[in-house]
């Protein structure tokens, strides 16, 4: 499961982009906590927190709970919004958590025992079709990644959500189809895809 953060807030008295300006230069940065019968709660938290959490890479996928004037308030990020020169972060929305609160997270997915991939052992590429998962979640079950084993499988097997064992709490949020995670293929049938894609996509540019 992803750690469990947490993250001191003090309440911000007003909105506007001119106040947003002014936190930002004493180091803070605004956000918003919503959802639930609550209306939404304007905070603002320390910039080089923030910053440090958003560096563990499980941030998003994470339970934080904010600290807010001697209370704590279960929350799950839902956005960070970044400067577009300096790539700081410069606003995040919390969504807040209930009891029993299910919540979509997209969580990545790595792969194991691959030393017991025929495939793989005669050269064969795994070619990921997706790196993340999109999960309804249990709040309190949120797992930090999902394990995919690919014992057994050869050039030209597929990997499906079907056969994925997902963490207990943990559904997937995709149910109207049985889609491909990724497939085994040869060095030279990854090559041919590659080209492909690259000729359709220099044919596009020129139209």
């Amino acid at each position: 499961m992803s750690d469990a953060l947490t993250l001191p807030a003090e309440t911000r008295e007003r909105a506007g982009k001119g106040a947003s300006r002014a936190l930002r230069r004493d180091g803070r940065v605004p956000a918003v906590i919503y959802g639930g019968k609550d209306e939404p709660t304007l905070i603002h938290v320390e910039a080089k927190e923030l910053v440090r959490q958003l560096m563990t890479g499980h941030f998003m996928n994470s339970i934080v709970t904010i600290e807010l004037g001697g209370k704590e308030i279960r929350t799950l990020p839902k956005d960070v919004a970044f400067h577009a020169v300096s790539d700081r972060p410069v606003h995040v929305d919390f969504l807040r958590l209930s009891k029993n609160a299910k919540v979509d997270v997209a969580v990545p997915v790595v792969f194991i025992n691959e030393a017991a991939s025929p495939g793989l052992k005669k050269g064969g590429v795994l070619n990921i079709v997706r790196h993340e998962l999109e999960l309804v979640c249990e709040a309190d079950k949120i797992p930090s990644e999902v394990e995919i084993d690919v014992t057994g499988k050869d050039v030209g097997d597929s990997i499906h959500i079907s056969e994925v064992t997902l963490p207990e709490g943990s559904a997937s949020a995709i149910t109207d189809r049985d889609f491909t995670i990724a497939t085994l293929v040869a060095p030279s049938a990854l090559k041919k895809a590659e080209g492909a894609a690259a000729a359709e996509g220099e044919a596009a540019a020129e139209g």
